[in-house]
């Protein structure tokens, strides 16, 4: 057997002591969860997290800084995933962009507000990373090199 984990990106952004969030539906329920998603064939991981923000939340993403690599273990899924995160600033909303299938609506969250529903958290990857960039972790984003074989 195989084992392949789940390769994903995304996106922390705050404005006015509040982060970008977005309302979806995962697993039946509805849950906030930053700007994430999938990373794509021959796509960067920048390039995914810019792509990803926009689609779900029709914000352009611009990424500053790597906040952290998270390896999470998903007992109900039996999936692991590998989550980079990343933060920047968002610009250029676009209110009347169609979200991707099953987001909601977008969300401004305070820490605190998220801290007294941690059920409504799609994963505890969510509040970490919140957490993480509060504590002021950042690594350049040139300790992600693309290496193309020729």
């Amino acid at each position: 057997m195989v084992w392949k984990p789940h390769v994903t990106v995304a996106a922390v952004a705050q404005q006015d002591g509040r982060f970008l969030l977005v309302e979806e539906y995962a697993g039946g329920d509805l849950v906030l969860n930053q700007p994430a998603g999938h990373l794509e064939p021959g796509e960067s991981l920048v390039a995914a997290v810019v792509r990803e923000t926009r689609e779900e939340s029709a914000w352009t993403f611009r990424p500053q800084a790597l906040v952290g690599v998270y390896r999470w273990y998903s007992p109900t899924r039996n999936e692991t995933f590998i989550r980079v995160c990343f933060c920047g600033d968002v610009a250029d909303h676009v209110p009347e962009q169609p979200l991707d299938d099953g987001i909601q609506r977008i969300v401004w969250a305070s820490p605190e507000d998220l801290r007294t529903t941690p059920a409504r958290l799609r994963s505890p990857l969510v509040l970490r990373a919140i957490d993480d960039y509060l504590f002021g972790r950042r690594f350049p984003l040139d300790v992600f090199q693309d290496v193309i074989e020729r």
